[in-house]
């Protein structure tokens, strides 16, 4: 799971990481630099406008432990990742300015389409869908996304939170000028592979998937925002599991 040093999302981070902890699964972290532990949007952890709009209370317990894991503390650098070591890769999202490091890296972007190039499980939730769409590949010069089904943060959901909150944060809810949707749909071989689901901005919980969306492309598993957290865990580590033995047995 390679992230910025600072700024992304609390629950798509905590809860993935809780959820394939409990499965038994190892979680590898990466930062650019590696060493020392990275921190989420501090915003989400005491609510984003007037203690509203931040991470639920589960997935900040989530956190809480996630910040003393050895794992988390230690994380390996972008440069070390081979991507031939681990089973599957997880692109966690986050919208604050520090996700930029991340989102634009190509180091990152590289190490990410080598991966892909292998056809092992891929997960990717809200901004991190754009790591896939910038991930070039070299034999077709397009992104690794291109012949994919998927959904990320839609521009519904990100025009909604920016209007409701630019008249105290500025641009706060919005990383990039384009939306992230476009860019994403953009980088497809056709805009009907987009999914946006649902209208709705009730939140899945460990519980309750009903309100939650996450679209499933073979080994390919993409979700929305933070309420999809849940459920996104879940599919991505089914799909994990459901591996043939070899992949987790290659070097």
């Amino acid at each position: 799971m390679p992230l910025p040093d600072h700024d992304f999302d609390t629950t798509e981070v905590a809860v993935p990481w809780r959820v394939l902890r409990d499965a038994g699964h190892e979680v590898v972290f990466a930062t650019e630099r590696g060493g020392g532990a990275p921190a989420c949007d501090p915003r989400l952890l005491t609510g984003v406008l007037l203690g509203r709009l931040g991470a639920a209370p589960e997935p900040r317990a989530f956190y809480a432990r996630l910040a003393q894991a050895p794992e988390f503390r230690a994380p390996i650098a972008w440069n070390d990742i081979e991507p031939g070591a681990f089973d599957g890769l997880l692109l966690a999202g986050g919208h604050a300015p520090g996700m930029r490091q991340y989102l634009g890296s190509a180091l990152l972007g590289e190490r990410v389409a080598a991966f892909w190039a292998l056809e092992r499980p891929v997960g990717a939730i809200c901004h991190g869908v754009l790591v896939l769409a910038r991930a070039i590949d070299p034999a077709t010069g397009r992104s690794v996304l291109a012949a994919s089904r998927t959904t990320c943060l839609t521009k519904a959901m990100e025009r909604s939170a920016y209007a409701l909150t630019a008249w105290r944060l500025g641009r706060y809810y919005r990383t990039y000028p384009a939306y992230v949707q476009d860019e994403v749909v953009a980088a497809l071989d056709d805009p009907a592979q987009f999914e946006a689901g649902p209208r709705s901005l009730r939140r899945g919980t460990a519980g309750d998937d009903r309100p939650a969306f996450a679209v499933q492309d073979g080994r390919y598993v993409s979700a929305r925002w933070p309420g999809d957290a849940y459920l996104f865990a879940r599919r991505f580590t089914a799909v994990l599991e459901a591996a043939p033995a070899y992949i987790r047995n290659t070097p």
